[in-house]
């Protein structure tokens, strides 16, 4: 976009200095020249830190000075506005002032325009641009000039700016100064490498953020849809349809009594369905799926009986978010643990990036089967309120029939009752002796949650995690081989 009016300011050659003390007096000695002639000068800083050493050297020669650093937000606007007055000597950091139209004072185009003097060269030269660009606006003269060091961060940061830069900090003398294009061009060429650089650095970032950004699209996705929902028992049921077309097709896959019984009975400990392993004999996989999910159904459409509809509507939204909301917690646990540590796959020639993907993938896939489990576990075994608790418990559980945890049957205490089994004719009601509780003890040996293990299932065999490996032994059937 060309300017309003041509731009007639003179860009001059950087000057080069070996230590920053000299490049300071230099500064200091541009100043005083352009004070004594009357025209305005402004400094522009890269920290707050410098401004306050350039104010004290001003103090130390008498020169009569504004700064600003950011620190007197109010006050910054009327002392840039006024740094184009004959005289005015102003000292700025590079976001000091910004937006703010500089206007020349009386008589001052006559003696060059405002002077724009940088003190260092920054990583970006868009901040230099805007550096110089704050002189000589609307056609009015000005220059500007930027005194450099070999100290700087800049060019300690990319020593090999060049050969240029190398040679300069052999050769050169105490006191000396160059000014040379060619060294504006060094110059521009270690700012140009600063800046690919901060650019890897931050497509390098967004990649490993898009990784979770979309999976958190996912997770908010569902979370909303509860939120919003008019009827979250949908939500709910595809959780649950999920659920058993995983463990139904494990179960086919296995294909022995022992992990029928152990699907039984984790389907009898959740859900009231009575289920016996007899009624899933002969039947397909989609035929034992429709019979279970047609049990669950009814057992829930009975749930009305004992709570009101707008109160299970609020308990099934409180499921989900609950569920999720604790999960995604843990899960944005592991994933920085995951981001910190995968840099170190770079060692064995393996790009971070792809491994991090491809774990934060696996992460992901646990993350929904616990959500989608723990939602599973607590649809039948959350009550609105402790009296729609005792009443469901208590009319479920005079149709449960009492089997030990080998058959796969339910038990007395599970909220998995009988809702949906068979009405008894009226008979004596029997007094039902509670099993004896004793202490919990731990199944598994206690392995650390990151210590790597082998568990085995059937002839398949897998090295994970104990935190993963805990639940596949738990819910999923897998045996611990070793640590």
């Amino acid at each position: 976009i060309p300017t309003n009016k041509p731009n007639i300011r003179i860009d001059l050659n950087d000057v080069v200095y070996k230590t920053r003390r000299e490049k300071f007096n230099a500064v200091i000695q541009e100043i005083q020249d352009a004070n004594g002639r009357g025209q305005p000068v402004l400094v522009g800083t890269a920290s707050v830190e410098a401004s306050e050493v350039l104010s004290r050297m001003l103090k130390r020669n008498n020169i009569v000075h504004s700064v600003l650093n950011a620190k007197f937000h109010e006050q910054e606007a009327d002392i840039v506005a006024r740094a184009g007055q004959k005289g005015a000597v102003t000292i700025a950091t590079n976001m000091a002032g910004r937006g703010t139209d500089i206007k020349l004072g009386e008589g001052v185009p006559e003696l060059g325009g405002l002077y724009v003097i940088g003190t260092e060269r920054h990583e970006s030269r868009r901040i230099d641009r805007q550096l110089r660009g704050r002189c000589s606006r609307q056609g009015d003269p000005g220059a500007s000039k930027f005194f450099v060091s070999l100290e700087d961060d800049l060019m300690r940061l990319f020593a090999n700016a060049g050969p240029i830069s190398r040679i300069l900090e052999k050769s050169m003398s105490e006191g000396e100064e160059l000014e040379h294009p060619a060294l504006n061009w060094s110059i521009e060429n270690a700012q140009k490498k600063v800046e690919q650089q901060n650019f890897s650095m931050r497509k390098r970032l967004l990649q490993f953020d898009d990784v979770l950004n979309t999976q958190r699209e996912v997770v908010y996705g569902i979370r909303n849809d509860a939120i919003h929902s008019e009827n979250p028992r949908e939500i709910l049921f595809e959780m649950i349809e999920e659920e058993l077309e995983v463990r139904l097709g494990d179960l086919a896959l296995e294909k022995d009594k022992e992990a029928t019984d152990r699907f039984i009975g984790w389907l009898n400990a959740y859900f009231p369905v009575a289920l016996k392993s007899e009624d899933l004999e002969g039947l397909g996989e989609e035929a034992q799926h429709a019979l279970i999910l047609e049990r669950i159904a009814h057992a829930y459409d009975e749930r009305e009986n004992f709570e009101e509809k707008e109160a299970l509507i609020g308990l099934a939204r409180y499921i989900v978010i609950r569920s999720l909301d604790r999960r995604w917690q843990d899960h944005l646990t592991e994933m920085e643990e995951l981001r910190r540590s995968v840099n170190l796959r770079s060692y064995g020639q393996k790009d971070p990036l792809n491994e991090y993907k491809s774990e934060a993938y696996v992460f992901f896939e646990e993350l929904m089967t616990n959500v989608r489990t723990e939602i599973c576990n607590s649809v039948f075994r959350s009550a609105t309120s402790a009296e729609a608790f005792n009443n469901m418990l208590e009319k479920l559980s005079q149709q449960v029939q009492v089997a030990g945890p080998g058959t796969g049957q339910a038990q007395p205490g599970a909220l998995a009752g009988a809702a949906a089994a068979q009405p008894q004719p009226s008979a004596p009601k029997k007094q039902v002796e509670l099993p004896k509780l004793e202490p919990i003890r731990r199944e598994l040996p206690k392995i650390g949650r990151n210590e790597t293990v082998t568990v085995r299932k059937g002839a398949e065999t897998k090295q994970v995690k104990f935190k993963k490996a805990e639940t596949m032994i738990l819910n999923d059937g897998w045996d611990l081989v070793q640590k």
